[in-house]
């Protein structure tokens, strides 16, 4: 069982993810969360999914959007400290790779299926993880980093956006 980086394995900005994850094994709560996605998701209309709770703030399409190209990064930063690669990764800007993307073309339902691709590759990619891998360092943007920290923001960064989601979209369009 993947067990619950310590504080100083990951920078202070990542603290509220990291502790949005529950205790228990990784793997099954990984999984749950990706059927709890779904749900949440899939319950969303095409044309709520254009709606921004205020003047400036992402969609919920955009949010999805995120939610899946931060775990892609994440896993790519997961599998190079993973391997030992000591490579500096650099860091992105979400809101570049937001207006990069053409979520206004795609159905919510495509954006769904590709976040559910994401998700299996990262469990996967965490299932066949060597244990000796998961206390490994290296740095992304700038700041060091394990691999088992990364494997918790991945699942509390998704958390975290669900929770945004239903408090502050789902609540007004209700």
């Amino acid at each position: 069982m993947l067990q619950r980086p310590l504080e100083n394995e990951y920078p202070e900005y990542y603290v509220p993810y990291v502790n949005l994850v529950s205790d228990g094994d990784l793997l099954p709560i990984l999984k749950e969360n990706l059927d709890a996605t779904i749900a949440l998701f899939e319950g969303i209309s095409e044309e709520d999914g254009h709606f921004r709770y205020a003047p400036g703030k992402w969609s919920i399409k955009e949010v999805l959007v995120h939610m899946t190209d931060t775990e892609r990064i994440m896993a790519y930063r997961l599998l190079r400290i993973g391997r030992g690669d000591q490579t500096p990764l650099a860091g992105f800007s979400e809101n570049d790779y937001i207006n990069g993307s053409q979520f206004n073309q795609l159905p919510i339902k495509n954006i769904i299926e590709d976040f559910i691709a994401v998700r299996k590759s990262t469990i996967t990619l965490i299932q066949n993880m060597p244990e000796e891998a998961w206390i490994r360092k290296g740095f992304a943007n700038d700041k060091e980093i394990t691999t088992r920290a990364i494997a918790y923001i991945i699942l509390g960064h998704a958390i975290h956006h669900c929770n945004i989601i239903n408090e502050r979209y789902l609540s007004v369009l209700k």
